[in-house]
């Protein structure tokens, strides 16, 4: 029997239930890390991570780092994960091949935190993020040039090389 939740006036909840991530889309790997790592397509981003917040096996409930990585051919971003319930961490990875125009769906509408972790990772690697709030620099002036994170990334003046 399937329970249907009741909103505060005693009426069903009418809202529809979330479409479950097929398994053959992600990837998993537990190699060189202390951490499950799931690797995600872009697509499937937002819909997995919504998932992981709100399913009540999982509940991760804090996002405590997110960083964005250049993988030479590739850019993205590395989410850690914690339940603060179920004290049990993940690891999330999304790759984008797109280096001209990276663009991920931001995770702010899940965990309100990533909204300047996202902003520093737009600042230093240049990936965009679809519905941020307010996508701007965080540490570099708007007349900065380029993305001093990425590994292509050239600087004459103030690159130190040894």
């Amino acid at each position: 029997m399937v329970e249907v939740p009741e909103n505060e006036e005693g009426s069903e909840d009418k809202s529809a239930p979330q479409e479950a991530i097929n398994p053959s889309l992600l990837a998993f790997s537990e190699e060189g890390s202390q951490f499950l790592n799931i690797f995600v397509q872009p697509e499937q981003l937002h819909s997995l991570m919504t998932q992981l917040k709100s399913n009540k096996d999982s509940q991760f409930d804090y996002l405590f780092c997110l960083s964005g990585v250049d993988w030479g051919a590739e850019l993205g971003v590395v989410y850690h994960l914690e339940s603060t319930t179920h004290r049990h961490s993940i690891v999330v990875k999304v790759k984008t091949p797109d280096r001209e125009n990276p663009v991920l769906d931001s995770v702010y509408d899940i965990w309100m935190t990533a909204e300047f972790h996202e902003r520093e990772v737009y600042d230093f690697f240049g990936i965009t993020f679809n519905n941020h709030p307010n996508l701007k620099r965080l540490f570099l002036t708007d007349e900065w040039e380029g993305f001093p994170l990425r590994k292509d990334y050239v600087d004459e003046i103030n690159m130190v090389i040894k």
